[in-house]
């Protein structure tokens, strides 16, 4: 996946182990315990998805951010 901090686009299929449906979400989270609090990783998810994947995370006490992955920070590579 590509870092969205240096205004690259992103790879736009889902970060689910194993699904290969289109992301139309973005998930921003840090796992707080080894990433200082400026550092946020990115996984991108498709509308099945977004919902597992943030209790994935939250469960862990992680910071999570979700928002709409916008088409300006999507590039398709398949």
């Amino acid at each position: 996946m590509s870092d969205l901090a240096h205004g690259q686009g992103v790879d736009a299929t889902c970060s689910r182990a194993g699904c290969r449906a289109v992301a139309g979400w973005r998930i921003d989270w840090r796992n707080p315990r080894i990433h200082a609090a400026d550092r946020r990783k990115t996984w991108v998810a498709c509308d099945e998805h977004v919902g597992y994947l943030r209790e994935f995370l939250a469960a862990r006490d992680f910071p999570v951010w979700v928002a709409p992955l916008s088409p300006a920070e999507t590039e398709t590579t398949r």
